[in-house]
């Protein structure tokens, strides 16, 4: 945990209280304990509608793939699915000529063991996934609201030491609290266009490591103490 405070005093404007505007921040540092992978199948064929059977049946063998791994099927999202045209490059701008056609399905995994993230991975790509989007570490609703209780006393803990400090120097002491205001929070750990092997390196490889790292919750409290 680390904290950091500032401190001011001013009269207040709404009445004759003066008080002491005190800031403090509280950091934890946790663990993650959800992951969600991303990743796409992408198929390209001059024939749209053959770009698209590909496509759909690969991704009905990962989706397979994943289930019988013992991911649950709604544990599975698609979260894009896109049609886009190749055009010829020496037809020119005014005069395209579509070349062929990508369709890519994108299927997002959402894990609440962050161990299996490499074994996901390694499935994913054994079964058809040919291109990656993004890993993401995130923090479950329960932990996180446990870490930001910790990290919201520690700024409070700041905030008043700093205000005691302050009001003792001019010579006065606290006597309430006029108001707080809170803000904080914390951002998964995202990356993104991560490498993988193909199928082939896949069946011979090991499993891909992959380490989530740590998450930090911040919280930050400003209080106006009244003192007298």
């Amino acid at each position: 945990m680390a904290a950091v405070g500032t401190v001011s005093a001013a009269p207040d404007s709404t009445d004759n209280d003066k008080v002491i505007h005190s800031t403090g921040t509280g950091n934890v540092i946790g663990t993650p304990d959800r992951a969600q992978v991303t990743f796409s199948v992408q198929t390209e064929n001059t024939d749209v509608r053959a770009a698209q059977k590909e496509n759909s049946a690969k991704m009905n063998t990962v989706i397979e793939a994943l289930t019988a791994a013992g991911i649950p099927r709604d544990a599975l999202k698609t979260t894009g699915y896109n049609i886009y045209p190749v055009y010829e490059e020496s037809k020119g701008i005014l005069n395209p000529k579509v070349k062929t056609y990508q369709v890519t399905n994108t299927l997002t995994v959402t894990l609440h063991d962050v161990s299996r993230t490499g074994e996901v991975i390694d499935v994913a790509v054994a079964n058809g996934i040919n291109q990656a989007d993004s890993i993401q570490f995130m923090l479950s609703d329960q932990q996180q609201q446990i870490l930001r209780t910790s990290a919201l006393k520690e700024a409070v803990d700041r905030a008043r030491a700093d205000a005691d400090t302050v009001a003792g120097a001019m010579g006065t002491a606290i006597t309430g609290v006029q108001s707080a205001d809170i803000s904080g929070g914390y951002y998964p750990v995202l990356f993104q266009n991560y490498q993988y092997a193909g199928a082939a390196e896949m069946r011979s490889a090991s499993s891909t490591p992959v380490q989530p790292g740590d998450i930090t919750v911040s919280a930050t409290v400003t209080i106006a103490y009244i003192i007298r």
